[in-house]
């Protein structure tokens, strides 16, 4: 089917998307074309506004409109702790849960020899520069529980030992409302490990 170059361009446009197939984006171009103009104006100019008012905080890496960020100038956060995630989502994840208030560091990836990510191309030389900082006592490692966050967690802790500053890694396991009979040889290994002291 051969749709006009307006069409077109919005459906291509959708599909730069992840996740997002040539079906959807034919139906997200479709649903765009009967939405009223002033929706679409600011539809798009919350996209423009999201491109160019948003940039990394140079403290911890995380997504923000101010440098440094809400979280970086809150008064109130407990400066000893350093909680180190790959991405912003998980910033967003964690805060959410609203059990923790230190500190965070985004590094915005995690080491993938097999895709060519090296130590280098994630945000790992400015987290050792914030861990001269004589006022953090612990990094709380809470990268993903994948092959690439493993190993991102020990190239860290490995760097981090002779500081004698305590590196802790987030027990990994059974969701809540789990049952054991259904989850796979690693998630009970890593609930096993993962267990402590009633």
């Amino acid at each position: 089917m051969h749709y006009p170059e307006p069409i077109s361009k919005l459906i291509e446009s959708f599909m730069k998307l992840p996740g997002i197939g040539p079906k959807t984006a034919a139906r997200l171009a479709f649903f765009v074309l009967k939405m009223n103009e002033d929706t679409v104006l600011n539809f798009a100019k919350a996209l423009i506004d999201a491109k160019r008012n948003l940039s990394y905080c140079s403290v911890c890496g995380h997504i923000t409109d101010i440098d440094p960020c809400h979280i970086c100038q809150d008064k109130q956060r407990d400066l000893s702790m350093i909680c180190v995630v790959q991405d912003t989502k998980d910033v967003i994840a964690m805060e959410k849960m609203r059990d923790y208030n230190g500190l965070y560091h985004v590094l915005h990836g995690a080491i993938s020899p097999m895709d060519g990510i090296g130590p280098e191309d994630i945000n790992v030389p400015t987290l050792l520069k914030r861990l001269q900082d004589t006022r953090v006592e612990e990094l709380i490692l809470a990268t993903n529980p994948t092959i690439e966050g493993e190993a991102t967690a020990m190239y860290i802790s490995r760097l981090v030992k002779p500081s004698g500053i305590m590196t802790t890694r987030i027990a990994h396991g059974l969701p809540v409302g789990g049952d054991l009979e259904y989850a796979d040889e690693v998630t009970l290994s890593k609930a096993l490990e993962g267990r402590r002291e009633l």
